[in-house]
């Protein structure tokens, strides 16, 4: 299910949304879409990164080249 949700933007902000989208070929709200789902991914990885990382150390894994070594 669907719901609008209604936002305020400066004028400057809109104008770039608009080209941005146009260049996209997509309409704004599929674009303001697509860049709130990138945030909350984004979001989430660092969230994920951040509550293993001490696990990960712990381990002695500090760079790619540590994790392939664990998985090769």
């Amino acid at each position: 299910m669907r719901a609008t949700m209604t936002i305020s933007l400066p004028r400057r902000l809109r104008l770039q949304l608009a080209k941005a989208s146009k260049r996209d070929n997509l309409t704004q709200s599929e674009f303001v879409r697509k860049a709130v789902q990138d945030k909350l991914w984004e979001d989430a990885i660092d969230e994920s990164r951040r509550r293993l990382a001490p696990k990960a150390r712990a381990l002695g894994v500090y760079t790619d080249e540590d994790v392939f070594k664990l998985v090769s």
